[in-house]
């Protein structure tokens, strides 16, 4: 228990937020059905969640430092853990969307901490064994959350994928307290509240404004005005940053080519690999007919080849260049998007498949490196601050790609659907619109919207990608070791191999 009781308490609650974004997916048409809920709530459902974790995750790793990582860790779970309990009791959409910003706040806490306080602990080849088991567990969770959300939307009901949280979490709290031991980090500095108010401001109103759009238009006022807003918030993000002693992000680091192209491959990486995925997932349910659990399946043709190609990558990859795997890895995640714009009203799951694959492969590549690319394109002393940095831009990359896809497939909708019954359909409201219009025009409406998704999922993916391979120029290859940095983030730090310098 003392050996690996710690890693086993991390694991627990490292899986169990990493679930929660990915389990919602399969479980959306029962909640619209249940709840009422319009497209945008389901939106927002996904977003309140990813964009929270977001929002806060560098802010609350710097608290965690001078308040202590295990005790910041535990409160992490316990709001998570009521949180969850808020998100199942949920008697409408509302409720749902605070609740999952709510679980959003406590993962922050928690992903934060996870990885230092495996670092306070473990020291050596036991350190490597730990942070093997604890990417292996993260993995596990992006894989199965589908597949779990499934077989419990299908058994119990969609409320069980928040109740199942609860007592992990029981469970996780009582093994913190009892087996990790307290640390800290660099007590001298302080927490850069005005970077974490001014950056949540920005992120929340960018994608507010995109999931605006989707409702009332890109040239809507109140569209403008939010975007305008988002505008002023990253102003006023960015002056902050430049006066603070301690930054969350230094804008200075963009000014590297190396850096900004990998931050833009983050944020390119969840939207284009997982964000359709949502509307993927209605489809095959309301217009299929398939069940939670079968939805819930054909995703596994994606996790799965993104287990074996990130298995294989650590041995047979190492010491390729990290522009090629990342960026290799985003050209093929956005061809895999390419190859699922061929739907039509007779296409079936399977024409997904291959697409799927595809970026399945391309996910392989590209999540294992990505951290390691930033850390090489910044000096040591703020490797903390890049691997916090890339984390926080995968998950806006989640929630802004949920939001902009949103509006893309009611928008394409709209050329064969009235405005309403679009949004009505993306939603998951099929069985209700089957009186009024054809089976042949509703999955015809369905899958044009899709198709459409994909191409700009598609491009989005290889533009990324190209930007990677082109600006992601650094001498150092990928070679992985530690390093806890005073920002409450352990992080990869890459190594430059022996007989070479930086």
């Amino acid at each position: 228990m003392r050996t690996w009781g710690p890693l086993t308490a991390v694991c627990l609650s490292t899986f169990m937020l990493l679930l929660d974004v990915t389990i919602a997916v399969v479980a959306l048409p029962d909640m619209a059905a249940s709840l009422h809920a319009s497209l945008s709530d389901l939106q927002w459902v996904m977003d309140g969640y990813a964009l929270a974790l977001a929002a806060v995750l560098l802010g609350t790793g710097a608290a965690a430092d001078i308040l202590g990582r295990r005790r910041v860790h535990v409160v992490g779970v316990v709001v998570f853990a009521a949180a969850s309990l808020l998100c199942g009791t949920a008697g409408g959409p509302g409720m749902l969307v605070a609740s999952r910003a709510l679980q959003g706040l406590g993962a922050a806490a928690m992903f934060a901490t996870t990885l230092p306080l495996l670092a306070s602990v473990y020291q050596g080849r036991r350190r490597s064994v730990a942070l093997g088991v604890w990417g292996a567990v993260s993995g596990a969770a992006a894989a199965v959350g589908p597949v779990v959300g499934g077989l419990l939307t299908d058994g119990p009901g969609w409320r069980w994928i928040f109740y199942v949280n609860l007592p992990v979490s029981v469970a996780a709290v009582w093994l913190t307290l009892r087996v990790v031991p307290e640390s800290h980090g660099a007590r001298e500095r302080r927490v850069d509240w005005a970077g974490t108010a001014t950056f949540a401001a920005f992120a929340g109103a960018l994608t507010y404004g995109a999931v605006r759009a989707g409702q009332h238009g890109w040239g809507d006022t109140g569209t403008l005005l939010t975007f305008a807003a988002a505008l002023a918030a990253l102003a006023c993000f960015l002056v902050a940053e430049r006066r603070s002693a301690d930054p969350l992000l230094d804008p200075r680091l963009f000014l590297k080519p190396a850096f900004s192209g990998v931050m833009m491959g983050a944020l390119a990486f969840n939207a284009a690999a997982f964000s359709l995925m949502a509307y993927d997932s209605i489809w095959l349910q309301t217009l299929l007919g398939m069940s939670p659990v079968r939805g819930g399946l054909v995703f596994l043709w994606l996790s799965l080849s993104s287990f074996v190609v990130a298995a294989a990558g650590g041995r047979l990859l190492h010491g390729v260049p990290a522009r090629i795997t990342v960026g290799g890895g985003l050209l093929l995640i956005g061809t895999g998007q390419f190859c699922m714009t061929g739907l039509d009203a007779g296409s079936t799951a399977s024409a997904l498949i291959p697409g799927l694959v595809l970026a399945g492969v391309g996910t392989g590549l590209v999540s294992p490196g990505i951290a390691g690319a930033a850390l090489a394109a910044v000096p040591p002393e703020r490797s903390g601050m890049a691997g916090g940095a890339v984390n926080t831009f995968r998950q806006l990359g989640y929630a802004l790609g949920i939001a902009v896809y949103g509006t893309v497939v009611t928008s394409r909708m709209n050329d064969t659907l009235p405005h309403d019954a679009a949004h009505a359909l993306a939603g998951g409201a099929a069985g209700a619109l089957r009186g009024a219009f054809s089976e042949q025009a509703l999955r015809t409406a369905f899958a044009s919207g899709l198709n459409t998704a994909a191409v700009v999922a598609g491009l989005t993916a290889t533009v990324a990608g190209a930007l990677v391979v082109t600006l992601v120029r650094t001498p150092r290859a990928a070679r992985t070791g530690v390093t806890n940095s005073g920002s409450g983030t352990l992080t990869e730090e890459t190594v430059p191999p022996r007989g070479r310098g930086r």
